[in-house]
């Protein structure tokens, strides 16, 4: 038996052994007993036994099986069929994350909001249920989470204590670490006793508005039989559930087609109710029930929550940073004068925590009367510094040189810029096909080993992009006054604001984002793959951590990497992973606005996401990137879609496109290949610039200035032959040795439920625009020196 079974079959025995009622049918320390054996594989109290060989049987059924008939279930399954008792489901975590994390500019608040989001969810939530946070932490980090986590227990014990019916026992103690599905991504899911789920639900919405104050946060529960956890919803009496016979009769009709889908035959329409009739049913009903909740709806014996937190403001006294609330301090302890609402010291406070892990309060903190406390802040550069404890081979590339120095966290991106004269990149990623997966995932263990899976994945393919393609960066002709590091002071150059679940945004030096961007998708699928090794070394505790479900491909249809992959199709590898990501790039100077960043930043991952969609009608799962060169704020006065169709589209009289992005993992890799290519042939940057200038002239015009210019070349000829024309411009059709450079064509039929007119694009714009940000490593360029054109 797996952890996850273990986990799962203790929650389902205590709820079970719990009983409907808010006292427990058995006594306490038996519930406990029966925990204890379960765990350590120990005779069960007789008491219990029954309940526990129900659950057993219920986890002994095989994926495969299902009734045809309810009688059939009924015969197989009685004990299971005449089950009483209710398990509880609880669904909840924050909403609308993005207005309140972006709600101030300054990084460090933003940074804090982020922080106060992950701390509830990794940490508070789960001492709900006794559950201590398992990262190894240094001695006075972890006395710290000891008195942080007493007094989160305290906390629930106080708001939510026992009630008269039940004098003895109160929310915490029905609650226990087995009982969490996963808690990760901002969310959570857990069973609870039947008579809790309110409570529990209640309490989760509570303790974000408490430390928060004002970000939304949603939850809500229900009950569920013994046998919906493995056959979905079923009607009271069960012999009322609409079964096989009745969907076969009904399956045409556009309701149920739109619950169940649109199978073409008789087995598509078993494995189509099969797939719906599982515990992904009651999970897509505590989502309605969480998507009207948080729309302000009224929910069956809890108070309404479509009031949000409000704090009142005046036209006449000051507001606090973000312009939002009333100020209740003034601070000019700080590099800058600073106003701040409660609400915004809190971020602040956080941020400061994060950066910097168990700093003291500041002073102007203790003196202004406040009494929250921030607690324990895991930074992700802490855990970053962990990963490369159990890695050493990536530390050693990490630190290279500055294995001996003192590394601080970037307190601001003016700092990360200084890594890229002045740049940073925005890198925005978020899964694809996760909700196809989700659907086919049928019992609470795989939803477990799913969100575990996914979060290792994520949060690990981050770490590794970072340690291979970053080092250190030595602070330069910096003029920071928001900043208490000096030049010459070495910081980790990066900023991750979330990693969660599957999303992922963090700040980068501009000129590593493509590279990283690119390992990220790249080792995401090969992590989940089991392709390449997660850790080193072990945890300090012994315990090792490694992808349980099996997410490769059984691929079907051919491998025809010519109609999607565009950059030399005779090398693409197939993509194997049934997940992948898209990810948004945007490489802008320092002091562009963040919420306009975080906007465009957006509409790129949008755009990459569409992409992925469009490929895989190509049988392409893999991820796609689309990128932005922000040079000037005003730049883009519309959205991006709009700009590149009305700025960067011509027809004339054929229609082309004069940027090819997004792209695929392997089309980015090429890339930056060819960029790489040409700054080591030593290619003069002012024919990039020129030939760019061409495109809008047409494509016959285009191309016979392109060809002008190449022969002229004295120097990059060759690599401009091999690493542009042959690598991205040759025809489609094999036996065409026409010459299209630098153009390439696409048929516009990668969709054929949705052609496009048949177009050319091109790649040297995007070239020219990430030229400055891609670098080639000082040993690999070329001694050449001399370059120009022919007179």
């Amino acid at each position: 038996m797996t952890n996850s079974q273990k986990n799962i079959a203790i929650a389902i025995s205590w709820c079970l052994a719990w009983g409907n009622q808010r006292e427990p049918r058995f006594d306490l320390a038996v519930l406990q007993q029966m925990r204890e054996a379960l765990m350590e594989g120990k005779a069960l109290p007789e008491d219990v036994q029954y309940l526990v060989t129900q659950v057993e049987q219920l986890q002994s059924i095989d994926n495969s099986y299902f009734p045809t008939t309810l009688t059939e279930l009924k015969n197989n399954y009685p004990d299971l069929w005449n089950q009483n008792t209710r398990i509880g489901l609880v669904y909840g975590g924050a909403t609308k994350i993005k207005q309140y994390v972006f709600e101030s500019a300054k990084i460090q608040e933003i940074r804090g909001a982020s922080g106060l989001l992950d701390r509830i969810n990794i940490i508070d939530l789960p001492a709900f249920f006794n559950q201590k946070n398992p990262q190894e932490m240094a001695a006075e980090d972890r006395n710290c989470y000891n008195i942080q986590f007493n007094e989160i227990r305290t906390w629930l014990n106080d708001n939510f204590p026992a009630k008269p019916e039940s004098e003895n026992y109160k929310l915490s103690d029905s609650l226990i670490p087995e009982l969490i599905i996963y808690s990760t991504g901002g969310n959570i899911l857990a069973f609870c006793p039947a008579a809790y789920v309110d409570e529990l639900a209640n309490a989760i919405e509570k303790r974000y508005t408490q430390e928060t104050l004002t970000a939304n946060s949603c939850a809500v529960g229900d009950k569920f039989k013994l046998l919906e956890l493995r056959f979905g919803l079923l009607r009271e009496p069960i012999e009322n559930t609409l079964w096989l016979d009745w969907y076969h009769r009904e399956f045409k009709k556009p309701l149920v087609q739109a619950y169940f889908g649109y199978p073409g035959n008789e087995s598509e329409r078993i494995e189509a109710f099969k797939r719906r009739k599982s515990f992904n049913e009651l999970t897509t009903k505590l989502n309605i029930l969480f998507n009207q909740r948080r729309s302000g709806n009224n929910t069956a014996n809890r108070p309404s929550r479509r009031y949000p937190p409000m704090f009142e403001t005046h036209p006449y006294l000051m507001r606090d940073g973000s312009d939002r609330r009333s100020a209740i301090m003034r601070v000019d302890q700080l590099p800058r004068e600073t106003n701040f609402s409660e609400a915004s010291v809190r971020k602040y406070l956080v941020g400061d925590r994060a950066k910097d892990s168990l700093s003291n309060n500041p002073r102007w903190y203790n003196e202004s009367g406040l009494t929250w406390q921030r607690g324990v802040i895991e930074s992700w550069v802490d855990r970053f510094k962990l990963f490369l404890e159990q890695n050493p081979s990536l530390k050693s590339k990490y630190y290279d040189n500055t294995i001996n120095k003192k590394v601080e966290i970037a307190e601001t991106l003016t700092q990360v810029s200084n890594a890229s004269s002045g740049y940073i990149a925005y890198i925005y990623a978020d899964g694809n096909n996760m909700g196809g997966y989700i659907q086919k995932i049928q019992t609470p263990k795989d939803y477990q080993e799913f969100s575990q899976d996914v979060a290792l994945a994520t949060e690990y393919a981050v770490y590794q992009a970072l340690a291979e393609n970053l080092h250190p960066h030595k602070l330069r002709n910096l003029n920071d006054d928001e900043s208490n590091l000096k030049n010459g002071e070495f910081i980790h150059p990066f900023e991750i604001l979330t990693i969660g679940g599957d999303d992922i945004l963090l700040i980068v030096p501009a000129n590593k984002a493509l590279e990283i961007s690119q390992m990220i998708g790249e080792r995401f699928e090969k992590i989940l793959l089991q392709e390449t090794q997660i850790n080193e070394n072990k945890l300090a505790n012994g315990e090792t951590k490694e992808i349980t479900g099996n997410y490769r491909l059984n691929h079907t249809k051919p491998f025809e990497p010519h109609k999607y992959q565009r950059y030399k199709p005779s090398t693409a590898k197939r993509s194997d992973c049934e997940l992948s990501t898209s990810i948004g790039v945007l490489i802008t100077a320092v002091n562009t606005p963040i919420y306009y960043a975080r906007d465009l930043v957006e509409q790129l991952l949008k755009s990459a996401k569409e992409r992925a969609k469009t490929l895989k009608k190509a049988v392409y799962y893999g991820g796609t990137v689309d990128f932005l060169t922000l040079k000037s704020v005003t730049m883009i006065s519309s959205n991006v879609k709009e700009f590149r169709q009305e700025a960067l589209t011509k027809n004339s009289p054929q229609k082309l496109k004069l940027y090819a992005t997004p792209y695929t993992l392997h089309e980015l890799r090429g890339l930056i290949t060819s960029i790489s290519a040409l700054k080591k042939a030593k290619f003069p940057k002012s024919q990039l610039y020129q030939i760019r200038s061409l495109l809008e002239r047409g494509k016959h015009t285009a191309i016979l200035n392109y060809r002008y210019f190449r022969v002229r070349l004295k120097q990059g000829k060759e690599a401009l032959l091999r690493d542009f024309e042959e690598a991205w411009c040759l025809p489609k059709d094999k036996e065409n040795n026409g010459n299209l450079a630098p153009w390439m064509y696409d048929n516009g039929r990668l969709d054929p439920k949705h052609p496009e007119d048949p177009f050319y694009e091109t790649i040297w714009r995007d070239m020219v625009d990430v030229y400055d940000f891609v670098e080639v490593p000082e040993h690999e360029t070329s001694e050449v020196a001399s370059v120009g054109v022919e007179s």
